[in-house]
């Protein structure tokens, strides 16, 4: 229960005796930090109900509070603000009820409850995973482990784009110029290897359209004629039409794609609970659009296409079926949306991870769904996130210019190797143990960099200032971490009895009011789908233990009921250190 909730039934008491006036709610605010008060009463919204002044009703309201509530010890009155002192036992009475509680600030979900599905990752199998996979990962993974703890059943799924002219690309090329490598015979990664042959299909592209241009042809003419687009064209055909041989070399290197994918996702600490791939799903809705054509949601034009006009909505008219009777897009996703509710009945909302290039898209696809009367269709969501950039500029896949995800996890790795050794803090260390250590700061500074942004902005990554040792960063939290796992094994006395305290000191409080607000941000950030929430709020409690940690002696303190008091209090900031980064997918490490 926050402060807010344990108050407010006291304040309705209080305004229903002094004025016989039953009010709906109470609204608060935090303190402001010049004056004495742990919350404050906006008094405002009473006087249109209250004939009165705001000071004096505020004084009416907090006399009451002192006289009848335990909670509050004093208060003060600032113009409208009823600025409200809580009392030392009401805090110490919530800390020991928390203390011990393993499972503090995540609710465990209702078994009758709708579950929530969270695509996240959906990658194409022609070429290794990169940066902006990693910010769509850790995204998707973190906001499915937030909705978990804020008491949802989740699933995890993906959707593989395995199949269209970008993959035949890959292919051809690794017949034309592969000498039948294997990622057994080059010793790379399958996914590295077949993008590599996607990389070399555009070199060799590119060549055919210059000469293609010398020829005397336009740019236009050259990159629909040359021989390499027109074989890949080819393939696709041959693949739709399910050629034995093509088909097959499709299913070889798509397993290479995947069994790379698999080794990244386990670096990275991601999973999934279930697999889609638009191989098997890019011919769903097609039955569907029938259905929204004979209930009048879609409309055919002349040519034989189909259309939904949301003009009336803000929006576009919407293609949902080629002229030919092909699917576009937004048919596959419609039909695989409605197929993910078939697999598991009891999925009732959705979010999508998807960069926010695709904004419009899902907007469409929602209204879509809604039109076509599906209830979970209210549920949906899209985790649009902008895109990451790096010092060095922008990506390009096709180029060979990305930043490999598998790359940059090492580059981490390394980061927090060289930050380590220069301030000379592992003695005693295996060097196994060294390489678990530098392994969990580095991902753990790559992952704290990306999540602490709100998800809508676009990030500038720089893998250095992630591994700062001092401000907002990953590697700053886990020391915190590491330094209170310390101070834990050197207290070789009993702690676990709750302490015999009657008083607080002021960090005391301000860190056990940062500890109250737990439950509170992982219902916000399940809400707002923000691992921001999560990220920020973890730095502000490690600020406020460091500032305690300043102030006070801990195993140094002579009372031993303080001592005990304060080592109990370290050990639930740990804990909820550690609980709020594995919401982020972030270990902590037990010393540094």
């Amino acid at each position: 229960m926050t402060l807010s909730q344990a108050l407010t039934p006291s304040i309705k008491k209080a305004i229903q005796d002094l004025f016989d006036v039953t009010i709906d709610k109470v609204e608060f605010q935090t303190t402001r930090k010049e004056f004495e008060g742990d919350i404050t009463m906006v008094i405002f919204p009473l006087l249109k109900i209250i004939k009165s002044n705001p000071v004096e009703l505020g004084n009416k309201i907090g006399s009451y509070l002192v006289e009848n509530a335990a909670e509050v010890a004093k208060f003060n009155v600032v113009s409208g603000f009823l600025n409200i002192v809580i009392s030392d036992a009401y805090y110490l009475n919530f800390f020991n009820g928390i203390k011990d509680n393993v499972k503090y600030g995540f609710v465990t979900p209702n078994p009758d409850d709708k579950a929530v599905m969270v695509e996240y990752s959906s990658p194409n199998t022609n070429k290794p995973l990169h940066l902006g996979h990693v910010r769509n990962n850790l995204l998707g993974y973190s906001v499915a482990e937030i909705i978990k703890a804020s008491g949802k059943k989740v699933y995890k799924t993906q959707i593989i784009n395995d199949r269209g002219i970008h993959i035949c690309k890959s292919m051809l090329a690794w017949q034309k110029f592969g000498k039948e490598q294997t990622p057994e015979s080059t010793g790379l990664k399958g996914d590295k290897l077949v993008g590599n042959f996607y990389v070399a299909f555009d070199k060799a592209y590119k060549e055919e359209i210059n000469q293609l241009m010398a020829e005397g042809k336009t740019e236009e003419e050259a990159k629909k004629q040359a021989p390499m687009i027109l074989e890949a064209q080819e393939m696709l055909r041959k693949w739709e039409a399910g050629d034995a041989e093509v088909v097959a070399l499709w299913k070889t290197m798509n397993q290479w794609v995947y069994d790379g994918f698999a080794t990244t996702y386990k670096n990275m600490g991601v999973d999934f609970d279930s697999y889609y791939y638009e191989s098997n799903t890019y011919l769903l809705g097609k039955d569907v659009v029938q259905i929204g054509l004979e209930k009048g949601i879609f409309e055919k034009d002349p040519d034989g296409s189909v259309w939904i006009d949301l003009t009336d909505e803000g929006l576009d008219r919407k293609i949902v079926l080629r002229s030919d009777g092909t699917a576009v897009y937004m048919t596959q996703d419609i039909g695989t949306a409605i197929q993910r509710v078939k697999d598991m009945p009891d999925v009732g909302g959705m979010v999508y991870t998807v960069g926010n290039e695709q904004d419009y898209h899902f907007k469409v696809l929602f209204l879509i769904l809604k039109k076509l009367g599906f209830d979970w269709a209210d549920n949906l969501f899209h985790l649009s996130y902008g895109m990451v950039d790096l010092p060095s500029g922008k990506m390009k896949s096709r180029e060979g210019t990305v930043v490999d995800a598998d790359d940059l996890m090492k580059d981490m790795s390394d980061t927090a190797q060289q930050i380590s050794e220069e301030l000379g803090k592992l003695e005693g260390y295996s060097e196994e143990e060294k390489a678990k250590l530098y392994k969990t700061i580095g991902m753990g500074a790559l992952k704290y960099y990306i999540l602490k942004v709100d998800p809508k902005k676009r990030i500038l990554f720089n893998p250095e200032e992630s591994v700062d040792f001092a401000g907002n960063t990953g590697p700053f939290i886990q020391y915190t971490y590491a330094r209170i796992q310390s101070i834990i094994r050197k207290a070789d006395f009993d702690f676990s009895n709750n302490a015999k305290v009657e008083s607080l000191h002021e960090k005391e409080k301000e860190l056990i009011k940062q500890l109250e607000l737990f439950p509170e941000v992982i219902q916000n950030a399940a809400q707002n789908h923000s691992p921001a929430l999560i990220a920020n709020f973890t730095y502000d409690l490690v600020k406020e233990y460091n500032s305690f940690y300043q102030a006070v002696p801990i195993l140094g303190e002579a009372d031993l009921e303080i001592k005990k008091f304060r080592v109990q209090l370290s050990k639930r900031v740990a804990n909820t250190i550690a609980d709020a980064f594995s919401l982020l997918g972030i270990n902590v490490p037990e010393r540094m």
